[in-house]
């Protein structure tokens, strides 16, 4: 019988998280990131952290809700635009970012919950990427070497979940989600539906259970788009 890795909620899903800590937080602007731990992150009060993820959200919401109180100390993502008070503490020295290609990025936690400590790639060469970093040549390219990247928790979304912890994700939310969910030491989903062991298409599943340690079923996501871009109608002859 398949161990049940059900908590409560959010609460519970995050016990143990603290000042100072390394996240990592699945998502792609706002597609697929786990609102309801990032609302309990925020409750908490948790300082000082360094936070792994694409971006940083927007002003209002995702991640911007923990930059607004100055709670990240550190963001290790591919892409700052969308959030002025990132930008803001950027440029005034409060926060520290490490920016990184995003396919490096994507790779560096794929290597990080597989276990692998490095790898080279020509990503990043010759710009300010590749600073203090070794660098070998490969079928006559330069690489530079990237280590992997691993967290203390790892907080991603999924569309379904079973009590094991088995995860299916829906379109683009599967994006860092699954490589972020190898390289928790603790990896926490929050799922849209979550339905006993075993009712999951074993070919569907896209992380296996036995990367997540806790699961939890969230309730009226948001799921806000950060720039709707509409056209308007032409009416036909």
């Amino acid at each position: 019988m398949a161990i049940s890795k059900v908590v409560s909620g959010p609460q519970a899903a995050l016990e143990g998280v603290a000042d100072d800590m390394t996240l990592m937080l699945g998502g792609f602007g706002l597609c697929g990131i786990p609102e309801q731990c990032i609302a309990e992150l925020v409750r908490r009060g948790v300082h000082g952290v360094t936070c792994i993820s694409n971006n940083a959200g927007v002003d209002d919401f995702g991640l911007g809700l923990l930059l607004q109180q100055r709670q990240i100390r550190k963001m290790i993502s591919s892409y700052v635009g969308e959030n002025d008070e990132f930008e803001r503490q950027m440029l005034s020295g409060e926060l520290e970012v490490d920016l990184i290609p995003q396919g490096s990025l994507a790779e560096r936690c794929r290597a990080g919950g597989a276990g692998i400590p490095a790898f080279f790639t020509p990503a990043g060469y010759g710009t300010e990427v590749a600073e203090g970093k070794e660098v070998r040549v490969f079928d006559g390219k330069p690489h530079i070497l990237e280590s992997a990247l691993t967290a203390d928790f790892a907080f991603v979304k999924a569309w379904k979940g079973d009590t094991a912890g088995n995860l299916v994700y829906k379109a683009t939310a599967r994006n860092f989600n699954p490589m972020m969910a190898m390289a928790g030491r603790i990896t926490v989903a929050e799922v849209e539906e979550l339905v006993p062991a075993g009712e999951l298409d074993p070919n569907s599943i896209h992380t296996p259970g036995i990367f997540v340690q806790r699961i939890f079923q969230g309730e009226g996501y948001e799921k806000r788009i950060e720039q709707r871009t509409v056209r308007t109608s032409t009416p036909s002859n």
